[in-house]
């Protein structure tokens, strides 16, 4: 495989996983710190190291998401779904250092 179709693939796949992300919170109208932060357009490695730090954020500030329960390497796993609007709230409270989380803390805010 040369270059051109291995960036070309890179593309395809970067732009599949923010849209189902997307699609799946318009859909249901909650989802994950984690799915927030692909929707945004971050990697699932970046993803999940900004969900942690907002995680940190909503308890500090007492932003509670909706209790869940979900499917994790075989088996059920409790978890917080947050809303757009509470996403944003937290993406404000949110200041990171590095220039990639500082755009998706901003694409964040934007959401609601």
């Amino acid at each position: 495989m040369n270059a051109s179709s291995r960036r070309a693939r890179q593309i395809i796949r970067h732009r599949t996983r923010t849209q189902r992300a997307t699609t799946r919170i318009n859909r249901r109208g909650n989802a994950s710190l984690t799915t927030h932060c692909l929707a945004a357009g971050l990697t699932p490695k970046e993803a999940r190291t900004v969900a942690s730090s907002l995680r940190k954020a909503a308890t500090k500030h007492a932003i509670q998401g909706t209790p869940a329960r979900t499917h994790a390497a075989g088996r059920m796993r409790d978890c917080r779904r947050y809303t757009p609007a509470q996403v944003a709230a937290l993406a404000v409270i949110y200041k990171p250092r590095k220039a990639a989380y500082q755009a998706a803390a901003a694409r964040l805010a934007l959401a609601a």
